[in-house]
C-alpha cells in the first residue's frame, strides 16, 4: 500500500507539473504578446506626442497602452499564483520524499542487520535443512534468493529516491528564484503604470484646456469618417443591386424556359389529339373533343431574397466565412485595437465607429482576412479604401497609403492588398458587413 500511494503521488506530481508547465508557457507567450503591443503603441506615441495639439489617436493609444499594462500585471499575478501553487506542491513532495527516504533507510538497515546475522553459508544451510519436508525446503531456498534480489532492488530504489529528492529540491530552488524575479518585474510594471497614469492625467488636463479646438478637430474627423462610411455603404448597396439584377435575370430566364416547355408540351398534346380525331372520323367512330390550347400565363418572377448568395459558389464562400468567425487572421501582422466597435464618447462629443481602429507599425502591409473578390478600390480624403466581397459578407480596409489590387481581382487569405503610411501613427480602419449591416470585427478576428 505504501508503494501504491508513492506511485500515485509521483503520477499526480508529474501530471500537475506538466499542466503547470503548459499554463506557465501560455502565460509567458501572452505576456510577450502584450509587451509587443505596448512597445508598438509607445513608438506610435513617441512620434505623435511632439505635436502641441492633442489628437484622438494619442488619447486612444494612451488609454489602450494603460489597459494593456494592467493586463500584463494581471498575467504576472497569474504566473505568481501558478508558481505559488507549484512551490507549495514541491515543498510537500520534498517533505514526503524525505520521510519516505528515512523510512526506506530504516527498513534497509533492518534487512542488512538480518543479512549480517545469517551471512555464513552454514546458517543458510541449517535454515534449509531445518525444513519439515522437501516442499518447505524449496520454499526456503526461493525465499533466500528473493530476499537477496529484493535487498539489491531496495538499494537501487533508495538511490533513485535520493536522486528524485535532489531534483525536486533543485526545481524548488529554481521556482523560488523565479518568483523573486516575478515580484521584481511586477514592481517595475506597477511603477511604469503609475507614470503612464500620470501621463494620462496630464493629457486629460491638456484636453480640458484645448477642449474647443479638440472638439472642432473631432467633429471634422467624424464628418470625414461619416463621408467615407457613406461611400462604403453606397458601394455595398451597388454590389447588392448588381447581385439582385443577376438573380432576377436568372429567374426570368428560368421562368421563360419553363413557359416555353409548358407551351411545347401543350402543343404536342393538341397535335396528338388532332391525329386521334382524324383516325376516329376515318373509322366512323366517336370523335374526341379537342380542348382549346391555352398558352401558359406569365407568372411574376421570383428570386431568393438573399441575392448575395444566389449562386452555389457565393453561398459556399459565405458559409466558409461564417464558419471562420473568431479565427480570421488580423488585417495586419502586428497592431493593437485602439478604438473598438460601436458608440463612443470623448468629452462632450458622441460618435459611432462602424468597425475597429487598429494602430500598427509605419509602412505595415495590409492583408485580406479571407479569400474573396475585390469589388471597390477608391480614394477618399487622401487615402485609399478597399472593399472585398465574401459571398454575403464584405470586409473594408480604410486609410491605406497605397494599394496593390484592382476591382474584379480574386484574392486569397493573408494576401497583401496594400500598405499603411510610413510616417506618423498609422491607423487602419477595418470593418466587416453582413449585407449592409455592420458587424463587430472584434468578434470575428482571432484573439
Amino acid at each position: 500500500m505504501k508503494l501504491y500511494r508513492l506511485f500515485l503521488l509521483l503520477f499526480l506530481v508529474a501530471f500537475t507539473g506538466q499542466t503547470f508547465a503548459q499554463s506557465s508557457s501560455e502565460l509567458k507567450k501572452k505576456k510577450q504578446a502584450i509587451q509587443k503591443e505596448i512597445d508598438l503603441l509607445q513608438r506610435s506615441l513617441n512620434t505623435t506626442v511632439k505635436g502641441k495639439k492633442l489628437t484622438l489617436s494619442q488619447i486612444n493609444a494612451l488609454n489602450t497602452k494603460i489597459s494593456l499594462m494592467q493586463s500584463k500585471i494581471d498575467v504576472i499575478n497569474a504566473e505568481m499564483k501558478n508558481l505559488d501553487s507549484q512551490i507549495h506542491e514541491n515543498t510537500t513532495i520534498v517533505h514526503s520524499l524525505k520521510d519516505q527516504l528515512a523510512q526506506l533507510k530504516l527498513q534497509y538497515a533492518a534487512m542488512i542487520r538480518f543479512a549480517q546475522k545469517n551471512k555464513n553459508a552454514y546458517s543458510k544451510m541449517m535454515f534449509i535443512f531445518a525444513s519439515k519436508d522437501f516442499h518447505q525446503a524449496y520454499k526456503r531456498i526461493k525465499y533466500l534468493q528473493e530476499f537477496s534480489r529484493y535487498r539489491k532492488k531496495q538499494a537501487d530504489f533508495i538511490q533513485g529516491k535520493e536522486k528524485n529528492l535532489n531534483y525536486k529540491i533543485v526545481i524548488l530552488d529554481k521556482s523560488l528564484k523565479e518568483k523573486s524575479s516575478l515580484l521584481q518585474e511586477q514592481e517595475n510594471e506597477q511603477n511604469k503604470l503609475g507614470k503612464n497614469k500620470e501621463e494620462q492625467a496630464a493629457a486629460l488636463n491638456k484636453l480640458a484646456r484645448q477642449e474647443k479646438q479638440y472638439k472642432q478637430d473631432l467633429d471634422s474627423r467624424m464628418k470625414q469618417r461619416a463621408q467615407i462610411d457613406k461611400s462604403i455603404q453606397a458601394a455595398i448597396r451597388r454590389e447588392i443591386e448588381i447581385a439582385k439584377r443577376k438573380a432576377l435575370e436568372k429567374a426570368r430566364l428560368e421562368a421563360a424556359r419553363a413557359r416555353a416547355a409548358a407551351l411545347a408540351k401543350a402543343k404536342a398534346e393538341a397535335a396528338a389529339l388532332a391525329r386521334a380525331q382524324a383516325k376516329a372520323r376515318a373509322e366512323n367512330k366517336p370523335v374526341p373533343v379537342a380542348p382549346k390550347v391555352k398558352e401558359p400565363e406569365e407568372e411574376p418572377v421570383k428570386a431568393s431574397s438573399n441575392y448575395l448568395t444566389a449562386t452555389p459558389e457565393a453561398a459556399k464562400l459565405s458559409s466558409a466565412f461564417q464558419n471562420n468567425r473568431g479565427s480570421l487572421p488580423w488585417p495586419v501582422a502586428s497592431g493593437s485595437i485602439t478604438e473598438g466597435f460601436g458608440r463612443h464618447k470623448q468629452g462632450q462629443a458622441n460618435y459611432d465607429n462602424s468597425g475597429v481602429t487598429i494602430t500598427t507599425a509605419p509602412g505595415a502591409t495590409v492583408r485580406a482576412v479571407f479569400e474573396g473578390k475585390v469589388t471597390t478600390v477608391r480614394t477618399a480624403l487622401g487615402s485609399y479604401f478597399v472593399l472585398i466581397k465574401h459571398g454575403e459578407y464584405f470586409t473594408v480596409y480604410q486609410n491605406l497609403h497605397s494599394v496593390s489590387v484592382s476591382p474584379g481581382e480574386t484574392v486569397s487569405t493573408k494576401q497583401a492588398i496594400g500598405t499603411m503610411s510610413s510616417g506618423g501613427s498609422p491607423e487602419l480602419q477595418f470593418q466587416i458587413y453582413k449585407g449592409s449591416v455592420p458587424q463587430n470585427p472584434g468578434g470575428w478576428i482571432s484573439r
